[in-house]
């Protein structure tokens, strides 16, 4: 691996895979005597908890719709 001019690598793929890393994720390099390890961020949300946080009150913007005009909404009729 090479580090960048702004002083970035690339996690491999399959090291990604191995340690359940995904887009998005945050993560700390924790430096000891026997060099350095990349661990997950302590308290940072899951993948799951950004989803829920990202969906969270989507559902809300048509409460001022009538049931009819949702209805036609989600059957695309209108």
């Amino acid at each position: 691996m090479r580090i960048t001019s702004k002083g970035q690598i690339t996690i491999p793929q399959q090291v990604r895979r191995e340690l359940g890393l995904h887009p998005g994720d945050e993560v700390e390099i924790r430096v000891d005597d026997d060099g350095a390890r990349i661990i997950a961020a302590p308290g940072a949300p899951s993948r799951g908890q950004r989803l829920v946080d990202r969906l969270r009150g989507s559902a809300t913007a048509h409460l001022d719709m009538s049931t009819d005009e949702l209805m036609a909404l989600l059957r695309d009729d209108g």
